[in-house]
């Protein structure tokens, strides 16, 4: 068992600990982009309200609920759909990231993926920017994952260069590989990508942060 990995049996007998579900949605689609560009999939994520990338869930407390009573209750805030989710749809389990929580207390995540047929997934998308509850506050909105390259190595390897909550990039690379939706040399040359793209933005950062403070600095003057 890979490190901070641990069984659904162990995570349910912890004391104290608190947990939280999340999925990834997913369909096949036979799409193209641009007409010419295969898309193969259709994978969802969210951004949330503190501006990273994560999974559709949230906290659930197993003593009132099953977990994936508690994923499902959480989607249907999210998303305004109710989505049956089953133990046939869990993947894994380990603790949060240190940086995740800030309560004394572990966090622990529970990990499922569902397949789903590519109407449902649109259904999914309407329903999250029209009746969901947590639009506009807890969600900003429901983002695809672009699984395909475009000119100038842009799709997935732009997209990978974003920030994430928790362990969900680790989540999504694991998901993708293991489900086949991607081959490991491409995702590989995508990573590759990000790596070189983060030297970027960081110069763009630093160039966006000179502006802002020689902006004050003139706003301060009489």
């Amino acid at each position: 068992m890979a490190s901070g990995q641990l069984s659904r049996e162990e995570a349910l007998a912890c004391s104290g600990c608190r947990h939280a579900c999340h999925v990834m949605l997913y369909a096949d689609t036979t799409s193209k982009l641009f007409g010419r560009t295969p898309i193969r999939h259709i994978v969802l994520m969210q951004m949330r309200f503190d501006g990273l990338l994560g999974f559709p869930g949230g906290l659930v407390n197993p003593a009132e609920e099953s977990l994936e009573a508690g994923l499902s209750r959480e989607l249907l805030e999210e998303l305004g759909l109710e989505i049956p989710i089953s133990e046939e749809d869990y993947v894994e389990t380990c603790y949060a990231p240190a940086l995740s929580w800030t309560s004394k207390s572990k966090l622990i995540l529970h990990f499922y993926v569902k397949k789903m047929e590519e109407e449902q997934i649109r259904e999914v998308e309407k329903a999250a920017a029209s009746t969901a509850v947590d639009h506009g506050l807890e969600v900003m909105g429901m983002v695809r994952v672009p699984l395909f390259r475009t000119n100038h190595d842009g799709g997935l390897s732009f997209f990978l260069s974003h920030s994430f909550i928790g362990n969900a990039r680790s989540q999504l690379i694991n998901s993708l590989l293991r489900l086949h939706l991607i081959s490991p040399q491409n995702l590989a040359k995508a990573l590759r990508k990000s790596l070189r793209m983060h030297a970027t933005t960081r110069e763009d950062l630093q160039a966006a942060l000179a502006f802002a403070e020689r902006s004050t600095a003139a706003g301060a003057q009489p």
